[in-house]
């Protein structure tokens, strides 16, 4: 063999016996935690009781007969709450004006000291259920404006509030 060629076939040879590289790899695990799902129930009625013709009559959200909504969650969480609220209240075919909305929502059972009063709309008001139990207390008061010539009857109509986790 000549000169040149021996060195070559020795790299060749060399390259042949070497161990290949091995690839390497590692794990990760992909986890996640699903918190308690939110309740809301309707605590208690809007009750405007007795209403005069032609009367105005208000209910405020510190009036034993305001309505009442309770939420549980994953204490500490932040929620959006938002309500369908309805323009009258009926009898059969006939209509009783409702508006003036007012609300409280507040971590305890309290419509008047420690929460923060808001005005209920189809828009979000963003809040956060209580750190210890995860509670949210939401009172809702309103108007009602019958007419001079409004007909006797009982009237209803229902209130919806809607809560979400905003994943705060």
């Amino acid at each position: 063999m000549s000169r040149f060629l021996r060195p070559l076939v020795c790299v060749l040879v060399l390259m042949a016996l070497a161990a290949p590289v091995s690839a390497q790899s590692g794990n990760i695990n992909a986890t996640a935690t699903v918190l308690q799902p939110l309740t809301v129930s309707g605590a208690r009625d809007l009750a405007f009781g007795n209403v005069y013709p032609g009367v105005n009559k208000s209910i405020a959200v510190t009036d034993v007969t305001s309505g009442r909504f309770d939420v549980t969650g994953q204490a500490g969480a932040q929620v959006n709450i938002s309500f369908t609220l309805p323009t009258n209240l009926a009898s059969g075919a006939n209509t009783l004006p409702i508006g003036s909305w007012t609300g409280y929502h507040n971590t305890t059972n309290s419509a008047s000291v420690g929460g923060t009063a808001f005005t209920p709309s189809a828009s979000n008001t963003t809040v956060n259920l209580a750190a210890l139990g995860g509670n949210l207390f939401v009172f809702v008061g309103a108007q009602v404006s019958p007419a001079g010539t409004q007909a006797q009857g009982a009237y209803t109509a229902s209130v919806t509030m809607s809560a979400a986790y905003t994943g705060l």
